[in-house]
Protein backbone atom coordinates (compact mmCIF):
# COMPACT_ATOMS: atom_id res chain seq x y z
CA UNK A 1 0.00 0.00 0.00
CA UNK A 2 1.67 3.08 -1.01
CA UNK A 3 -0.92 5.88 -1.38
CA UNK A 4 -0.46 9.95 -0.81
CA UNK A 5 -3.59 10.82 1.07
CA UNK A 6 -4.80 14.33 0.91
CA UNK A 7 -5.80 15.07 4.79
CA UNK A 8 -8.38 17.92 5.34
CA UNK A 9 -7.60 18.58 8.70
CA UNK A 10 -10.65 20.22 10.00
CA UNK A 11 -10.65 21.90 13.55
CA UNK A 12 -14.36 21.76 13.88
CA UNK A 13 -14.37 17.59 13.02
CA UNK A 14 -13.13 14.75 15.27
CA UNK A 15 -9.86 13.08 13.79
CA UNK A 16 -11.91 9.93 13.30
CA UNK A 17 -14.66 11.88 10.90
CA UNK A 18 -11.25 12.96 9.23
CA UNK A 19 -9.74 10.06 8.92
CA UNK A 20 -13.35 8.50 7.65
CA UNK A 21 -13.57 11.43 5.10
CA UNK A 22 -10.14 10.82 3.60
CA UNK A 23 -10.42 7.18 3.13
CA UNK A 24 -13.59 7.72 1.85
CA UNK A 25 -12.54 10.38 -0.63
CA UNK A 26 -9.92 8.18 -1.69
CA UNK A 27 -12.30 4.71 -2.35
CA UNK A 28 -14.62 6.71 -3.96
CA UNK A 29 -11.82 8.23 -6.56
CA UNK A 30 -10.15 4.98 -7.02
CA UNK A 31 -6.83 5.88 -5.20
CA UNK A 32 -7.89 2.60 -3.18
CA UNK A 33 -9.11 0.25 -5.49
CA UNK A 34 -11.83 -2.56 -5.06
CA UNK A 35 -10.06 -6.01 -3.77
CA UNK A 36 -7.26 -3.85 -1.90
CA UNK A 37 -6.99 -4.59 1.88
CA UNK A 38 -7.09 -1.88 4.68
CA UNK A 39 -4.19 -2.27 7.16
CA UNK A 40 -4.69 -0.27 10.09
CA UNK A 41 -0.86 0.12 11.12
CA UNK A 42 0.27 0.96 8.16
CA UNK A 43 -2.69 3.24 7.08
CA UNK A 44 -1.96 4.73 10.72
CA UNK A 45 1.53 5.42 9.71
CA UNK A 46 0.37 7.33 6.31
CA UNK A 47 -2.17 9.63 7.79
CA UNK A 48 0.05 10.37 11.12
CA UNK A 49 -2.22 9.32 13.24
CA UNK A 50 -3.10 6.19 16.03
CA UNK A 51 -4.27 2.90 15.09
CA UNK A 52 -8.06 4.39 16.86
CA UNK A 53 -9.27 6.68 14.75
CA UNK A 54 -8.36 4.79 11.66
CA UNK A 55 -10.24 1.37 12.98
CA UNK A 56 -13.66 3.54 14.09
CA UNK A 57 -12.82 4.96 10.19
CA UNK A 58 -13.02 1.24 8.37
CA UNK A 59 -16.25 0.16 10.98
CA UNK A 60 -17.77 3.44 9.35
CA UNK A 61 -16.78 2.72 5.52
CA UNK A 62 -18.53 -1.06 6.69
CA UNK A 63 -21.56 0.47 7.60
CA UNK A 64 -21.78 2.31 4.04
CA UNK A 65 -20.64 -0.33 2.23
CA UNK A 66 -17.50 0.79 0.71
CA UNK A 67 -15.94 -1.84 2.73
CA UNK A 68 -15.94 -5.29 3.78
CA UNK A 69 -14.64 -7.85 6.40
CA UNK A 70 -13.39 -10.89 5.14
CA UNK A 71 -12.73 -13.95 7.68
CA UNK A 72 -8.45 -14.36 7.78
CA UNK A 73 -7.65 -11.46 5.49
CA UNK A 74 -9.42 -8.43 7.48
CA UNK A 75 -11.15 -5.01 6.40
CA UNK A 76 -10.77 -4.91 2.31
CA UNK A 77 -12.38 -2.41 -0.06
CA UNK A 78 -15.28 -3.73 -1.42
CA UNK A 79 -15.99 -4.76 -5.09
CA UNK A 80 -18.27 -2.94 -7.54
CA UNK A 81 -20.91 -5.23 -8.17
CA UNK A 82 -23.16 -5.45 -11.06
CA UNK A 83 -25.80 -6.22 -8.45
CA UNK A 84 -25.01 -3.04 -6.59
CA UNK A 85 -24.68 -0.98 -9.88
CA UNK A 86 -28.32 -2.28 -11.16
CA UNK A 87 -29.75 -1.59 -7.73
CA UNK A 88 -28.42 2.26 -7.32
CA UNK A 89 -29.68 2.69 -10.95
CA UNK A 90 -32.93 1.44 -10.48
CA UNK A 91 -33.03 3.96 -7.64
CA UNK A 92 -31.77 6.65 -9.21
CA UNK A 93 -33.47 6.42 -12.34
CA UNK A 94 -36.75 6.34 -10.43
CA UNK A 95 -35.84 9.74 -8.03
CA UNK A 96 -34.24 11.96 -11.49
CA UNK A 97 -37.23 11.13 -13.69
CA UNK A 98 -39.62 12.54 -10.85
CA UNK A 99 -36.70 15.47 -9.99
CA UNK A 100 -36.97 16.04 -14.04
CA UNK A 101 -40.64 15.96 -14.38
CA UNK A 102 -41.24 18.26 -11.13
CA UNK A 103 -38.76 20.27 -12.60
CA UNK A 104 -40.29 20.58 -15.44
CA UNK A 105 -43.31 22.80 -13.78
CA UNK A 106 -40.30 25.12 -11.32
CA UNK A 107 -37.74 25.85 -13.56
CA UNK A 108 -36.74 29.48 -13.57
CA UNK A 109 -35.18 31.52 -16.27
CA UNK A 110 -32.11 31.93 -14.09
CA UNK A 111 -31.62 28.12 -13.44
CA UNK A 112 -32.49 27.22 -17.25
CA UNK A 113 -29.41 29.59 -17.79
CA UNK A 114 -27.25 28.20 -14.96
CA UNK A 115 -27.97 24.39 -16.31
CA UNK A 116 -26.78 25.80 -19.19
CA UNK A 117 -23.77 26.97 -18.20
CA UNK A 118 -23.32 23.99 -16.14
CA UNK A 119 -23.44 21.64 -19.52
CA UNK A 120 -20.82 23.97 -20.89
CA UNK A 121 -18.61 23.90 -18.08
CA UNK A 122 -18.90 19.65 -18.18
CA UNK A 123 -18.45 19.82 -21.73
CA UNK A 124 -14.82 22.03 -21.06
CA UNK A 125 -14.07 19.53 -17.92
CA UNK A 126 -14.53 16.70 -20.26
CA UNK A 127 -12.00 18.01 -22.72
CA UNK A 128 -9.20 18.68 -19.96
CA UNK A 129 -9.10 14.74 -18.59
CA UNK A 130 -9.20 15.51 -14.80
CA UNK A 131 -11.50 12.81 -13.88
CA UNK A 132 -12.51 14.35 -10.67
CA UNK A 133 -13.50 17.36 -12.10
CA UNK A 134 -15.87 15.61 -14.96
CA UNK A 135 -17.40 14.11 -11.96
CA UNK A 136 -17.76 16.94 -9.89
CA UNK A 137 -19.20 18.91 -13.49
CA UNK A 138 -21.48 15.95 -14.00
CA UNK A 139 -22.91 16.20 -10.62
CA UNK A 140 -23.20 19.96 -10.76
CA UNK A 141 -25.05 19.52 -13.81
CA UNK A 142 -27.95 17.24 -11.84
CA UNK A 143 -27.92 19.48 -8.64
CA UNK A 144 -29.68 21.90 -10.75
CA UNK A 145 -31.95 20.23 -11.88
CA UNK A 146 -32.68 18.72 -8.36
CA UNK A 147 -33.29 22.28 -6.86
CA UNK A 148 -35.43 23.33 -9.49
CA UNK A 149 -38.02 20.86 -7.99
CA UNK A 150 -39.10 22.46 -5.14
CA UNK A 151 -39.41 19.35 -3.39
CA UNK A 152 -37.49 19.12 0.04
CA UNK A 153 -37.69 15.89 0.57
CA UNK A 154 -37.05 14.83 -2.69
CA UNK A 155 -33.75 16.50 -2.41
CA UNK A 156 -32.57 14.61 0.51
CA UNK A 157 -33.37 11.53 -0.84
CA UNK A 158 -31.49 12.58 -4.07
CA UNK A 159 -28.26 13.63 -1.89
CA UNK A 160 -28.08 10.84 0.12
CA UNK A 161 -28.27 8.92 -3.09
CA UNK A 162 -25.25 11.01 -4.77
CA UNK A 163 -21.69 9.33 -2.61
CA UNK A 164 -23.31 5.78 -3.82
CA UNK A 165 -23.48 6.90 -6.76
CA UNK A 166 -20.01 8.68 -7.18
CA UNK A 167 -18.27 5.24 -7.86
CA UNK A 168 -20.42 4.92 -10.72
CA UNK A 169 -19.94 7.96 -12.28
CA UNK A 170 -16.11 7.66 -11.85
CA UNK A 171 -16.41 4.38 -13.89
CA UNK A 172 -18.71 5.70 -15.93
CA UNK A 173 -16.64 9.06 -17.28
CA UNK A 174 -13.58 6.40 -17.64
CA UNK A 175 -14.55 5.72 -21.08
CA UNK A 176 -13.55 8.54 -23.27
CA UNK A 177 -16.12 7.06 -25.90
CA UNK A 178 -18.82 7.81 -23.86
CA UNK A 179 -18.12 11.78 -23.71
CA UNK A 180 -19.80 13.19 -27.12
CA UNK A 181 -23.49 11.02 -26.16
CA UNK A 182 -22.92 12.19 -22.60
CA UNK A 183 -22.75 15.73 -23.98
CA UNK A 184 -25.86 15.34 -26.23
CA UNK A 185 -27.79 13.63 -23.51
CA UNK A 186 -27.27 16.82 -21.25
CA UNK A 187 -28.54 18.76 -23.87
CA UNK A 188 -31.26 16.73 -24.81
CA UNK A 189 -32.53 16.78 -21.14
CA UNK A 190 -31.73 20.88 -20.80
CA UNK A 191 -34.02 21.66 -24.16
CA UNK A 192 -36.99 19.61 -22.68
CA UNK A 193 -36.70 21.84 -19.28
CA UNK A 194 -36.51 24.73 -21.36
CA UNK A 195 -39.69 23.53 -22.99
CA UNK A 196 -41.20 22.77 -19.71
CA UNK A 197 -41.96 19.25 -21.58
CA UNK A 198 -41.89 16.66 -18.61
CA UNK A 199 -42.35 13.45 -20.80
CA UNK A 200 -39.68 14.45 -23.08
CA UNK A 201 -37.63 14.95 -20.31
CA UNK A 202 -38.63 11.61 -18.26
CA UNK A 203 -37.45 10.26 -21.25
CA UNK A 204 -34.09 11.67 -21.66
CA UNK A 205 -33.25 10.94 -17.94
CA UNK A 206 -34.03 7.18 -18.71
CA UNK A 207 -31.76 7.17 -22.04
CA UNK A 208 -29.10 8.82 -19.93
CA UNK A 209 -29.20 6.65 -17.28
CA UNK A 210 -29.65 3.46 -19.13
CA UNK A 211 -26.86 4.27 -21.12
CA UNK A 212 -24.59 4.78 -17.92
CA UNK A 213 -26.36 1.30 -16.51
CA UNK A 214 -25.26 -0.14 -20.05
CA UNK A 215 -21.40 1.05 -20.52
CA UNK A 216 -20.38 0.05 -16.60
CA UNK A 217 -21.69 -3.25 -16.93
CA UNK A 218 -19.83 -3.43 -19.89
CA UNK A 219 -16.25 -2.32 -18.28
CA UNK A 220 -17.05 -4.49 -15.81
CA UNK A 221 -17.69 -7.44 -17.47
CA UNK A 222 -14.34 -7.17 -19.70
CA UNK A 223 -12.61 -6.48 -16.08
CA UNK A 224 -13.38 -9.84 -14.72
CA UNK A 225 -13.23 -11.82 -18.16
Amino acid sequence: MDHEFKVDMNEYLPLRDVVFNTLRQAILTGELKPGERLMEIQLANRLGVSRTPVREAIRKLELEGLVVMIPRKGAVVAEITIKDLEDVLEVRGALEVLAVQNACANITEKQLQELKDAASEFKRALSGGDLVECVQADIKFHEIIYGATNNQRLLQLLNNLREQMYRYRMEYLKDKRMYKTLVDEHDAIRKALKKHDPEKAGNAVRIHIENQRKCIIDSLTTEKA
